[in-house]
């Protein structure tokens, strides 16, 4: 199953780890370093032309490596759509 993310970016649902509250984690320095490695990496995926409610963390086995898409849908609404189904 796939999961919408924003702006036209889904993800598959075996790969996704956590949906976070960018606000409320972004005060702790160990996710702006986590951010920040993840943006050095080129592996963070801009979901929003708005300001970013969100970040959803997956690991793809083909790469091996962790993603991060910055979504502006708030986890609550990300964390519905896991959890009813709606999927793409």
């Amino acid at each position: 199953m796939y999961i919408h993310v924003g702006n036209d970016h889904v993800i598959k649902s075996q790969d996704l780890i956590g949906i976070f509250d960018i606000e409320a984690t972004s005060t702790s320095s160990d996710t702006r370093r986590f951010l920040s490695e993840c943006a050095k990496r080129k592996n963070d995926v801009s979901c929003t032309d708005n300001f970013p409610r969100s970040f959803v963390v997956t690991f793809e086995k083909k790469d091996l490596d962790e993603k991060v898409y910055i979504s502006r849908l708030s986890p609550s609404t990300l964390k519905g759509r896991c959890k009813s189904g709606n999927t793409i």
